[in-house]
Formats: C-alpha cells, sequence, structure tokens
C-alpha cells in the first residue's frame, strides 16, 4: 500500500483498498467494496469494472440486494470471477442473509404478521423458485426454530403437511406460521394456497399446535392469511 497516501490525495485516484484506508469502509461506494473483495482483474479490466458489471448483472438494478441470490455459476458468468472468487462471494451472500434474519429476530419475538414478514423476505422476495419456509413459536411467540420445508419450481412446491407437524411436535411448538413467496411477485393466493392453509388450520387445532398464520411474500409486499380473515375459525388464538 503506498504508504504516503493522505487524506487531501484525490479519492477519484486512489484504488479502492488505498480509498478504505483513509475514508473507512462507508465511504465506499458498493462497487468498491465488492472490488476489494474480488481483488485482481483480467487484462481488459480491473476489479472495480467487473464488480460493476456484477451489480447490473442481467440487466438488475437493485444492485447489492440481487447478489444475495447470485448463484456459483451467475458469479461465474463474469469473465475474470473464477471458482474460488466465487465461492467468496456465495460465502459472503449467506452471511449477508443470515445477518439480516439475526437482526431481524433480536427481539426473539413474534408479535405481528410483519414481524414474521419482515424477518423472510429479503431472503424469499427475491427467489425464482417457490420456497416454503416454517417458523415454530413458542406459547407466547417467541422464536424456537425456523427451516426449509420446501424448494419447487417456478411455480409449485411439493410439501406435506406431516413435515409440518413432525417438526412442531419434534420440537414442541405452541404455535406455527408457513411462509412462502410468489416468484411472479404477485401475492393473490392461489386456491392450493387457500386449500393448503385450510389443512394446516383444522390439523394444527385438532392437534393443539395452531397455525398463526399464513405469508404470502411478493415484490416488496406480503399478504397475511390472518389480516386477510382467510383463516377459518376466529375462536382460535392468533395476532
Amino acid at each position: 500500500m503506498n504508504k504516503h497516501i493522505t487524506k487531501d490525495q484525490p479519492h477519484a485516484f486512489m484504488r479502492p483498498y488505498e480509498k478504505q484506508a483513509v475514508l473507512g469502509a462507508e465511504g465506499l461506494s458498493d462497487a468498491e467494496l465488492l472490488a476489494i473483495i474480488i481483488r485482481s482483474g483480467t487484462r481488459d479490466r480491473d476489479a472495480l469494472g467487473l464488480a460493476e458489471e456484477l451489480l447490473t448483472l442481467y440487466g438488475n438494478r437493485d444492485g447489492l440486494l440481487n447478489l444475495m441470490y447470485f448463484s456459483q455459476a451467475d458469479f461465474q458468468s463474469i469473465k475474470g470471477i473464477g471458482p474460488v472468487k466465487a465461492a467468496q462471494l456465495c460465502a459472503i451472500s449467506e452471511l449477508s442473509k443470515r445477518i439480516w434474519k439475526a437482526r431481524a429476530v433480536h427481539s426473539t419475538a413474534f408479535p405481528t404478521p410483519s414481524s414474521i414478514a419482515d424477518y423472510f423476505k429479503e431472503e424469499l422476495r427475491y427467489c425464482h423458485q417457490e420456497k416454503v419456509m416454517l417458523l415454530l413459536l413458542d406459547s407466547k411467540h417467541r422464536l424456537i426454530r425456523s427451516m426449509t420445508i420446501s424448494q419447487g419450481t417456478v411455480n409449485a412446491s411439493l410439501i406435506s403437511p406431516r413435515e409440518i407437524f413432525y417438526e412442531a411436535i419434534r420440537y414442541r411448538a405452541a404455535f406455527f406460521a408457513v411462509v412462502h413467496n410468489h416468484p411472479s411477485g404477485c401475492i393473490s393466493p392461489s386456491a392450493a394456497d387457500r386449500e393448503f392453509a385450510s389443512i394446516l388450520f383444522v390439523m394444527g387445532r385438532m392437534m393443539n399446535i395452531h397455525l398463526l398464520d399464513c405469508i404470502i411474500i411478493g415484490d416488496n409486499e406480503f399478504l397475511s392469511f390472518s389480516e386477510a380473515g382467510l383463516l377459518r375459525d376466529s375462536s382460535v388464538q392468533s395476532f
């Protein structure tokens, strides 16, 4: 590193890691932060050029948010990013998702449908396949465990209620919520969504492990079956 870099030096002429040393990470753009991770470029483009291409890959406009859902193959589609760099970027993406979830559940409680949606929305809103998540809660709506139950095709998931209640009994849950995304971005429940929620509701009432909510995550919005009045029996405790 150039030992003579000072805060008076024009920032435009600094390489990203030099600029970070002077301004701190918060003073760098998204592309510059990515360039530090990528480290080196190709004969034709430097690391910053590769980073800028990553942020707009496939014509995406959401920049860093999209990186959270790129696969190893997506990263390697950029000339100059090989298996090692792609693996590092995948690891950072996964850490970002886990940090988001850790922050969302810092209080460990889910008092409202929106608190459940917030916990899952950044993980699900950009998924290209339908993914079904299970949230297990105690009698005070505090988190016991969350897990992926199913990941299907672009428009359907294969899932059995038995899998859900097996996990609920296994972890001694008092309540549970099921959250899934619609890759289309539309949050209108399908007939299959309604039927599945009805089955879970009735089975939960019979087993005294109550369905708290079914939530559909779309493009920056969500639908709560509980709030929409789509859960059948209002005498069962919900939000």
